[in-house]
């Protein structure tokens, strides 16, 4: 299980609203850059800069992007992806 103060600081912080909800996500250090979120949900999950670790660089916006997000999270092998952290 991913976790919050375990997270990469290079994230994308904040929370969005969907459908009534509070959501957001974060990569942890336990990521082994797999790449299965990136390729899950391309529009929230990419390679860091440093090119060691995937990170989240924006929240999800709406319905299709918070389900991509949770089958990222779903299918991490390392369960490094954390919802809802903050």
């Amino acid at each position: 299980m991913a976790d919050w103060n375990n997270r990469w600081e290079d994230n994308i912080g904040g929370t969005a609203v969907i459908s009534g909800k509070k959501v957001g996500f974060y990569v942890d250090k336990e990521c082994i850059l797999c790449s299965v979120c990136s390729d899950a949900a391309p529009n929230n999950f990419r390679m860091s800069d440093a090119e060691d670790h995937d990170i989240t660089y924006k929240q999800p916006e709406n319905e299709d992007e918070l389900a991509q997000c949770r089958e990222a999270a779903e299918n991490c092998p390392v369960e490094a992806i954390g919802e809802n952290g903050e």
